[in-house]
């Protein structure tokens, strides 16, 4: 049994499309965030596919191979695999992602392992780069 999840979570400027490039199905929940970051209990406008419709705070949206689905700043998410689908294959294409600000996880969550350098980095993440003069 392969399982894959993604925690909770938003992002305060980032939007996103997050594509099912084959295989399965992919469950994505979802919730409007309120000002203090709690789940807003109101209804959620799902963008899929050129297409614009509401689902009840919570509701697991379903891509299909080939389905879409924009995620718009401040819109909670996190994803499942469709039990009995098999695996999938998940693009993303998005604006460019601050990991260290940027993310905002329901439930607390470490975002990065410690990493034990050996060598000099080969290419750096966006936060690694000198701040500029």
């Amino acid at each position: 049994m392969q399982l894959c999840s993604a925690p909770m979570h938003f992002h305060w400027t980032k939007m996103e499309d997050i594509i099912n490039r084959g295989g399965g199905n992919v469950l994505i929940r979802v919730y409007e965030s309120t000002a203090d970051g709690e789940f807003a209990d109101t209804d959620v406008t799902v963008h899929s596919d050129g297409r614009e419709y509401k689902v009840a705070a919570g509701t697991q949206v379903k891509l299909c191979p080939g389905e879409s689905i924009t995620i718009y700043p401040g819109l909670y998410h996190d994803f499942e695999l469709e039990p009995g689908t098999g695996p999938v294959l998940l693009g993303e294409v998005s604006m460019c992602n601050d990991d260290n600000g940027d993310n905002r996880f329901y439930l607390p969550a470490g975002r990065f392992p410690e990493i034990e350098e050996d060598e000099p980095p080969y290419r750096l993440l966006c936060n690694e780069y000198p701040a500029a003069e």
